[in-house]
């Protein structure tokens, strides 16, 4: 049975699952109310909520909502849009935002793998602490050759109906 989030805030377990949600992306480094409130665009039907409708669902004050949607804007993880004629904006998950950062996430990894070989320079492999850096450059090498190969086959499965895809979560297209 699939519950669904209604419009005044939703079925308990909804809002439970809102909760852990947001604790896992919290402990992976979002800040707890950006993650909150990406949690709760993420179970809505549309994908999207108002800021009123953010801050009553979560029980807190517009301020911490603004700041939330501001932090989730800017990493891009939300869009901001405005129906024609209405006043109020809605704040939508971006459907892609994870693929996005995964793909981002080169200049990251090739930083730490320039750092690290820095380090294999100044400590040589023969030492424990350079033979660490050796590692952790080329685990970022790794990162770099096969995260680009990853998001290419996840475009191919997530191009294909389930029966396709061996992924029997994914609901038929």
């Amino acid at each position: 049975m699939t519950k669904r989030v209604d419009d005044e805030g939703g079925t308990a377990d909804a809002l439970r699952f809102l909760e852990r949600f947001a604790v896992i992306m919290s402990d992976s480094g979002y800040p707890r109310m950006a993650a909150r409130v990406l949690a709760a665009l993420l179970i809505a039907d549309d994908g999207r909520r108002t800021a009123a409708e953010l801050a009553d669902m979560l029980q807190v004050g517009p301020s911490a909502v603004s700041g939330a949607v501001k932090y989730l804007m800017r990493v891009g993880m939300v869009t901001r849009e405005r129906d024609p004629g209405e006043r109020r904006d809605h704040y939508r998950v971006d459907q892609t935002a994870w693929y996005k950062a995964a793909a981002s996430s080169d200049e990251v990894f090739r930083r730490f793998e320039e750092g690290a070989r820095d380090g294999v320079e100044v400590f040589g492999t023969d030492t424990p602490a350079g033979a660490r850096m050796d590692e952790t450059r080329r685990f970022f090498a790794f990162l770099r050759r096969e995260v680009p190969q990853l998001l290419h086959k996840w475009n191919e499965v997530n191009a294909q109906p389930t029966e396709q895809s061996g992924d029997p979560d994914r609901a038929v297209r």
